[in-house]
């Protein structure tokens, strides 16, 4: 099993993929579940939503199984940047739904279409499963605190108003999408707009950089100003 998942250093890696980002477009819904009554993004459709910038940018992609337990699929997507040499891979292991190569030709595709989305950033379009989940989260959950501590010089965070709360999550396009990072907006006390990197943002910490966000060690959170070029 394949434990190490990205080169030393993915510094150029990360500045391409940030241009990679920028020109990406949601996968298309051009598959029909019967069984679900759903639609749902093909391999097809997300390889078209990012194959040609992958390859304008200098990004090479594969795919491949791996050994795993029995009654498992392994699968291994990577992108390297052909330019430096850096890479970074994510790693799939899913159960089979039918020990047979019909199962096994299934799960590759599933795990395929699935571990490209969350590598390099696709999104599908009108993604139905994250509203849903964003509907079942308790209310509770989307409020902020009434005072906020943050202290990061003149970027220091002010109360949140209701505007901000509203706002939890921003759609700047000039924003990197990274799999498991949120974004979230917050009013500085310099009256300045800030954008705060919430989530697994420790492994993509070199995109967040390249983005432009700076590491705030005592809040412990990665943030930059929203009008920032």
């Amino acid at each position: 099993m394949e434990t190490t998942l990205s080169s030393e250093k993915i510094t150029e890696l990360a500045k391409a993929m940030i241009c990679v980002q920028q020109t990406l477009s949601p996968a298309l819904k051009d598959g029909k579940n019967t069984f679900t009554k759903s639609n749902y993004a093909t391999l097809s459709s997300v390889m078209a939503a990012c194959r040609a910038a992958l390859l304008k940018h200098n990004i090479w992609m594969t795919q491949y199984p791996i050994p795993a337990e029995i009654g498992h699929l392994g699968l291994v997507t990577k992108i390297v940047h052909t330019e430096s040499g850096e890479w970074q891979s994510s790693l799939i292991v899913m159960p089979l739904s039918k020990n047979d190569p019909q199962g096994y030709g299934s799960a590759i595709t599933y795990a395929r279409r699935y571990g490209l989305s969350a590598l390099v950033g696709i999104i599908t379009d009108n993604d139905d499963d994250g509203e849903s989940a964003c509907q079942r989260r308790d209310m509770s959950n989307l409020a902020f605190p009434p005072h906020n501590t943050w202290d990061h010089g003149s970027a220091a965070a002010s109360k949140s108003s209701p505007q901000d709360s509203s706002s939890n999550h921003t759609r700047n396009a000039n924003l990197p999408r990274l799999d498991g990072v949120d974004y979230k907006t917050e009013t500085a006390r310099d009256g300045r707009q800030c954008i705060l990197a919430t989530g697994n943002t420790h492994s993509k910490r070199e995109f967040l950089s390249s983005a432009g966000f700076r590491w705030d060690g005592t809040r412990k959170i990665w943030w930059r100003y929203a009008d920032a070029a």
